[in-house]
């Protein structure tokens, strides 16, 4: 089987291959397990909000009756508490045997029947955090399965205790890799209830001289510090990094299992990059912060968890991207710490004129490293075999594009050499000769890139016409100009409803009940509509003269003149108050818009 990119982790209740039935009267909702042996019943008071495990005889037998996949949890908003299910779900595969889900479609469900106690501005607040949480909610990327643990790494599940294994999925869980732990938090009483789910897609048949094997591809990607482009840069003050994924390649072949880890994550110190209505806002260094404490806090969880650290840091080593370049490395050197290497290769620079071909050259470098490394690998009889001790952690801008490319090349290296040692390459073949699996490996590591894209800043990944291709294409340069333009807009007008959406579905912001206003309802100044309509008023006359010619040429000449002056002016000003034009988070906290 081979599959492609996960996109975060989330957890959801009961899913497996039969439907569960969500039984609702005025009073409380009942969910039943799909288990005909089962006999316990959850019951949610839609009153009290308490919640308690029934049996199916104290189920009332006329209530409305609907098959749901699973719960991804609760939230409460201006109306009151809402229940979020899952309606719909798909099948994409297997994992070591146990079934993987992609949730396809969502239910959000009032606790009260009605909103009729709500104010005019209470029910459009209530409306638009509604449409907040169905904003995440119908970002791709939900896939879990309901017996087996995804959050954690396979050489992870295979180093824990018996006591770690004895406990209940959710409790268990990687909680970096929890989307919906806030959403569950009414759950945690009856852990038993609760099955936890993690993103897998695109699974098929690999076949490599005529020998099946199994190639998975998971990325979880980070709910701390999660966000969206500009919004969400650096690292928190307990050395959260934005934009962290954890992706991890897997290959089953004939009981053996392998995995190679790797991870990304923005550049660990307190930096910004507000969104200004410029095409590339100057990213900025705090200045009033310790930088040390989060950087070495980041690092320490990363040692941690994975070993040794080789830094890949893929940013341009001129311009607007130098000063963070020189920052990091600064910072690293002052670490003192030898479980940490830093590797600096200017990407645009050494790719520069098509020369893709170059990116060898980062590959050869840290080739020893990566050997240092190794991978994890059982054999047949569940004999451990190596032990991964370290990963790379690569980053550009975004870490994404650049980011992404660098990744795929590494992990080809890896299982280049887990399949030889499974015994499905001959000693002398090289990965890339296998024509018809490096296409799926291609594509789906181009589709790990849109699909971290899509998330973080708004379109699919940039440059994955090499990724699937190995060579950069014209018309891959023009999918990247649309993208590009895509990204310009939803950066600077809708990122900050983006942004909201994911503070509120992940907890950050909690919606407070109480008639006082919320933070929705903070107005623009007169600015943000006033400019916009003079600079509209002004280039429409402009264009008008030039199509309405006056009775002599210096008379139009004057009035083009006039109008297009006062339409430049307008932009300008415009522009140098950009920051009051862009579409602002209104929810987010302070610790992040800095």
């Amino acid at each position: 089987m081979c599959g492609s990119r996960s996109e975060g982790c989330f957890v959801a209740s009961r899913a497996g291959a039969c439907s569960d039935r969500l039984k609702s009267i005025p009073e409380k909702f009942y969910i039943e397990a799909c288990d005909d042996g089962a006999d316990a019943v959850l019951a949610i008071d839609r009153v009290s909000n308490e919640m308690t495990l029934t049996g199916k005889k104290d189920v009332p037998p006329s209530t409305n009756t609907r098959p749901i996949c699973g719960i991804m949890g609760t939230v409460r908003l201006v109306a009151g508490m809402y229940l979020i299910v899952i309606t719909k779900k798909r099948n994409v595969g297997s994992l070591l045997g146990h079934a993987v889900w992609k949730a396809v479609d969502f239910d959000v469900i009032s606790y009260k029947k009605t909103v009729l106690h709500l104010t005019e501005d209470q029910t459009q607040d209530n409306k638009t955090f509604l449409s907040m949480i169905n904003n995440v909610l119908t970002t791709d990327g939900f896939y879990f399965c309901t017996d087996y643990d995804l959050t954690h790494t396979l050489q992870r599940l295979a180093n824990v205790s018996h006591d770690f294994q004895e406990m209940s999925l959710l409790e268990r869980a990687d909680q970096r890799f929890v989307w919906n732990g806030s959403l569950l938090r009414e759950f945690l009483a009856q852990p038993e209830v609760l099955d936890v789910p993690d993103p897998v897609v695109m699974m098929k048949p690999c076949r490599i001289n005529g020998k099946i094997f199994e190639w998975i591809l998971i990325s979880r990607r980070s709910c701390f510090r999660a966000g969206v482009r500009y919004y969400v840069r650096g690292i928190d003050s307990e050395g959260h990094a934005a934009n962290f994924v954890e992706t991890e390649q897997i290959v089953l072949y004939n009981g053996g299992r392998a995995s190679f880890v790797q991870t990304r994550g923005s550049m660990p110190f307190f930096w910004s990059q507000r969104p200004n209505l410029k095409y590339k806002p100057k990213p900025l260094i705090s200045k009033n912060t310790n930088h040390m404490d989060g950087f070495q806090r980041h690092f320490d969880s990363q040692v941690l968890i994975y070993g040794k650290q080789t830094i890949l840091n893929l940013v341009n080593q001129k311009g607007s991207e130098k000063p963070l370049e020189q920052a990091f490395a600064k910072m690293v050197t002052g670490m003192e710490n030898g479980m940490i290497k830093y590797v600096a290769f200017d990407f645009h620079k050494e790719c520069s004129r098509m020369r893709w071909d170059r990116l060898n050259i980062l590959v050869d470098n840290v080739a020893e490293t990566q050997d240092e490394y190794s991978y994890f690998m059982v054999d047949t009889e569940g004999k451990v075999l190596s032990q991964q001790k370290g990963t790379f952690r690569s980053n550009c801008m975004d870490c994404l594009d650049r980011t992404n490319v660098i990744q795929s090349m590494l992990a080809r290296r890896s299982i280049q050499s887990q399949l030889q040692r499974m015994g499905v390459l001959h000693v002398a073949q090289r990965i890339e000769e296998q024509a018809d699996f490096e296409k799926i490996y291609k594509n789906a590591w181009a589709d790990n890139a849109n699909a971290c894209a899509k998330q973080y800043a708004g379109t699919g990944a940039l440059k994955t016409d090499f990724t699937r291709t190995g060579k950069r294409t014209q018309m891959g340069l023009v999918m990247d100009g649309v993208n590009s333009a895509i990204r310009y807009y939803k950066n600077n007008f809708s990122d900050g409803f983006r942004q909201d959406s994911i503070d509120l579905f992940l907890g950050n912001y909690a919606v407070d009940e109480t008639d006082g206003p919320t933070p929705l309802r903070i107005q623009k100044d007169w600015k943000f509509i006033t400019l916009p309509i003079i600079m509209v008023v002004a280039f429409s006359m402009c264009i008008i003269c030039l199509l309405m010619t006056g009775d002599t040429w210096t008379e139009t000449l004057a009035y083009v003149l006039f109008w297009g002056t006062a339409a430049a002016i307008t932009a300008a000003v415009i522009i140098f108050n950009g920051r009051d034009f862009v579409d602002s988070p209104k929810l987010v906290q302070k610790e992040k818009m800095d």
